[in-house]
């Protein structure tokens, strides 16, 4: 498998008060990644965190809530982009 086409990011999860990296694809939609992302954190969260359709991605730095209709890519989103799951 190659990870040309993905970037490898922290997601901190509040209701864990832990990090976790995880690659993600570049050219998915956020709604997509989102739903992956939330579901796989939910299962390593060990029940401390529900997914629940709900979420949001946030950069743990400026706050700001990424617009999930965008694609990966189009939001800046790097390797070692830090990301806040909420």
């Amino acid at each position: 498998m190659t990870t040309m086409n993905k970037v490898l990011v922290e997601i901190f999860l509040p209701a864990a008060g832990k990090s976790f990296d995880v690659y993600i694809p570049l050219e998915s939609p956020l709604s997509e990644v989102l739903l992956l992302v939330s579901t796989c954190l939910s299962d390593l969260s060990d029940g401390r965190y529900k997914a629940n359709g709900e979420a949001v991605l946030c950069d743990v730095a400026t706050g700001i809530i990424y617009n999930i209709n965008m694609a990966v890519c189009e939001l800046g989103i790097k390797n070692g982009s830090k990301l806040m799951l909420i």
